[in-house]
């Protein structure tokens, strides 16, 4: 077999593969050997066909099946001989001459074939001492706990029904129908439909003037939808809505006490309270990590700088771009709303891919040299995680993991990513830094003169999707996880409760 290299510019490479006609028949001779003892032909004793007979029936299809193999084995083994990974699978060329193809299913031609690919650079790694970052802690203090104890009680809050005018907080039970132009509209009626007054769960106008409504009262509010809304047909429109008051309810007193507790199906206040310290550490430990891993990421950034394999940030920016152009399509807005031009936010895009990948590409090479594994039980629970994502769509789920390719490596990538993020905590400059909650969770985007993202700022939408510093490309290409099933429509009286 030769292994010719007729291509070697920059990360591009394309080697031509030749096997001559003679070995290619030598192995389907072997192959003919081996099958004389098991075939059965009409007319020929077991084992006492001939092998210019064999030769003649199966020929043909057993050649076949051995270029099949060639073409499929041969390629990874060609790269590791020479030392090189491929960023993507490579690319296969053939004949499709099929005289030609004819002639090396007969042995009368070698058997030529083409690849082509991108390597993977060599990185040498640099030393981590250089790395400092600053973890920003959050003291949680014993009011913070439970003011959100408070909050949470609101879920195991009684109303008892009154009579009188419904004022803020009460909880008014009522049946609408809303128009538009004096014609209703879908999703814009409801039947003995609940509203704490103030909850802020419809659109803005609607429960400041059900303040004073009492039950058995009708009444016609107007209210415009907020511009931004979502459904297209009733965004800036001025609707009204005829109200029905059926109850007002006023809400019972909450008290913070075991009995409370008991409600909320733990043991005691004091139980309670430990959970909820332990809830509201990890929430801000979360935001801790991000800005200490972006920190992290900033800095590896200007370390390493090397020429990119492009199939890989082709993908990346598809997944981007992709995601950016879904959620404008979903927010109605256009380039021109975010104050960017397509070009401009192509541009900006592609470094944001490069940036993933090349980071993707370093993180990779920093966990195979510190020997970073990923467990089996640990690809057990994250896959266990994305089936509680998707309630009622298991058998999906899991039918998604086990037959599409490259999707257990988007289960792996992250958890292999965060440790060795971990590896990297643990030899770098971390000095902590006590600050309140309101510094931890302000947006640090143009705090980091080295961050692309704000550099990118005012070129490209801001979307969150498309700020995520993780990198997908540090497993290589990977295979998007499956979407959710879109969530149930609210009502259009309903606003985001968030």
């Amino acid at each position: 077999m030769q292994v010719i290299e007729t291509l070697a510019e920059g990360l591009k490479r394309e080697i031509k593969v030749v096997i001559p006609a003679s070995d290619m028949e030598q192995r389907m001779n072997e192959r003919l050997a081996e099958a004389k003892d098991k075939v059965r032909i009409n007319g020929f004793r077991p084992g006492k066909v001939p092998v210019a007979h064999l030769k003649k029936v199966y020929g043909k299809s057993i050649m076949a099946e051995l270029v099949n193999e060639i073409v499929r084995d041969r390629p990874s083994a060609i790269l590791s001989e020479r030392g090189e990974k491929s960023a993507t699978q490579p690319s296969i060329k053939m004949t499709e001459d099929e005289a030609e193809a004819e002639k090396i299913l007969s042995a009368e031609a070698d058997l030529e074939f083409t690849l082509s690919y991108e390597v993977i650079p060599a990185i040498e790694l640099q030393p981590t001492s250089g790395i400092k970052v600053t973890r920003e802690v959050v003291e949680v203090s014993d009011e913070e706990v439970t003011e959100q104890i408070e909050k949470i009680a609101e879920s195991a809050r009684t109303f008892e029904k009154k009579e009188g005018a419904a004022a803020d907080g009460d909880r008014v039970t009522m049946n609408y129908l809303g128009k538009v132009d004096g014609v209703a509209f879908d999703g814009g009626a409801a039947e003995d439909a609940e509203l704490v007054l103030g909850s802020g769960r419809f659109i803005p106008g609607f429960e400041d003037q059900l303040v004073g409504v009492k039950a058995g009262d009708e009444k016609v509010i107007t209210v415009t939808f907020p511009s931004e809304y979502p459904a297209a047909n009733l965004a800036g429109k001025e609707a009204t809505f005829d109200i029905t008051v059926k109850e007002v309810a006023a809400p019972a007193a909450v008290e913070l006490n075991d009995e409370l507790a008991s409600k909320l199906g733990v043991e005691s206040l004091d139980k309670l309270k430990e959970i909820v310290r332990g809830q509201i550490e990890g929430q801000y430990g979360n935001v801790t990590r991000q800005k200490v891993k972006r920190q992290i990421l900033d800095q590896l950034d200007e370390q390493y700088k090397f020429e990119t394999p492009q199939t890989l940030v082709d993908a990346e920016f598809e997944n981007i771009w992709r995601q950016i152009n879904t959620d404008l399509a979903q927010s109605g807005k256009t380039f021109a709303d975010e104050d960017t031009t397509e070009e401009e936010a192509r541009e900006e895009y592609r470094k944001l891919a490069e940036r993933r990948v090349r980071l993707g590409l370093v993180l990779s090479e920093i966990g195979e040299k510190a020997g970073v594994e990923v467990t089996e039980e640990e690809m057990q629970r994250a896959l266990y995680a994305q089936l509680q994502q998707f309630p009622g769509q298991q058998r999906e789920i899991l039918d998604y993991f086990r037959n599409t390719p490259g999707a257990a490596a988007s289960l792996r990538a992250p958890i292999f990513e965060e440790k060795v993020i971990d590896k990297l905590l643990s030899e770098i400059d971390v000095t902590d830094k006590t600050v309140s909650k309101e510094e931890l969770l302000a947006d640090d985007e143009d705090a980091s003169e080295g961050s692309e993202k704000a550099e990118k700022k005012k070129a490209a939408p801001k979307k969150k999707a498309a700020k995520a510093d993780a990198s997908d490309a540090a497993e290589g290409e990977e295979a998007p996880a499956p979407k959710k099933k879109a969530a149930p429509k609210k009502k259009a009286a309903e606003g985001d409760a968030e």
